[in-house]
């Protein structure tokens, strides 16, 4: 028993109920607090509708007095963040619109087969497959640049190492060294250009999905095709035969294919793009080849 129980009975029954008004008084406080808080969320929420020249007003906490039923506000929708739209012009050089023939935009594998069907196996010597779609689209953006990675090359590299010959001064590219691309420029100028823009229609569905996969939605790969070709025609012709020098490597480690350290003497023609030091190391006779050929293909795909 404790010493409360041991009150008469009248002052435990006084206690009970000072205790029940404290209880009480202290719950009136809680709400009232609450209720000034739900009365300043309210103005501050209201005024600042006001400041933002929102129309709706809020919404009433009883319901209306009339019967005409009072449609409720909408409340502001929070706008998520967007991905980013790329942005879609219209083509520079728009090709002719997909023939019932065109291949289908995500069926890479069917361009290797086309090509087969197309060119005959003796294909199979020159170009790089399967995968034939992303080496031509990576291959044709790079050629601009300063870098054209070979192993992205839609054609095999041809064998063999570079042919010079030295003078009493330096190194120069020798008039032999052309003929290691017979072949391969050979192949490429036995295709009739409007036979090669025929094909290249066809399976444009393909390269337009491989260009905008390497990372260029919205744009169109005919016309990174027509920038390249107006690129490569401008390779300078420079006299021949064409002085190299052979990059100096500081290490202990002695390379096993020195012939592939070997730049261009003249800071000019060093400085130029991939594709074009690429036409350089072809000769002039075979330099000239390519590049009608390319007028002539540029004039069938550019509009």
């Amino acid at each position: 028993m404790t010493e409360q129980d041991l009150r008469p009975p009248k002052q435990q029954r006084m206690r009970e109920q000072n205790s029940g008004n404290g209880t009480t008084k202290w719950l009136l406080i809680v709400l009232a607090i609450a209720a000034a808080g739900y009365g300043a969320w309210y103005a501050r929420e209201y005024w600042a509708s006001k400041s933002r020249g929102e129309t709706a007003e809020v919404e009433p906490t009883s319901p209306p007095t009339v019967a005409t039923p009072v449609p409720a506000a909408e409340p502001v929708a929070e706008t998520a963040p967007q991905a980013p739209v790329p942005e879609v012009t219209e083509p520079q050089h728009p090709l002719p619109a997909a023939t019932a023939d065109a291949l289908p935009a995500n069926d890479a594998q069917a361009l290797d087969r086309m090509v087969t069907e197309w060119l005959g196996n003796n294909a199979l010597k020159f170009l790089v497959m399967p995968g034939l779609a992303h080496h031509v689209v990576a291959t044709i953006d790079n050629l601009p640049r300063s870098q054209a990675a070979s192993r992205l090359w839609p054609l095999y590299p041809v064998g063999g190492q570079i042919q010079l010959s030295q003078d009493t001064q330096n190194m120069q590219i020798a008039s032999a060294n052309s003929a290691r691309y017979d072949a391969v420029v050979g192949f490429v100028t036995s295709i009739e250009p409007a036979q090669a823009a025929a094909w290249y229609r066809q399976a444009y569905p393909v390269l337009q999905q491989s260009y905008e996969n390497l990372g260029y939605p919205g744009k169109y790969f005919n016309d990174r095709l027509v920038v390249v070709i107006d690129h490569l025609l401008q390779t300078p012709e420079p006299p021949e035969p064409i002085a190299v020098q052979l990059v100096q490597v500081q290490g202990q480690v002695v390379p096993q294919q020195p012939w592939l350290r070997y730049e261009y003497a003249d800071p000019a023609l060093q400085s130029l793009s991939a594709g074009q030091k690429i036409l350089l190391r072809l000769g002039a006779v075979h330099r000239q080849s390519i590049k009608t050929y390319l007028q002539a293909l540029r004039a069938q795909i550019a509009a």
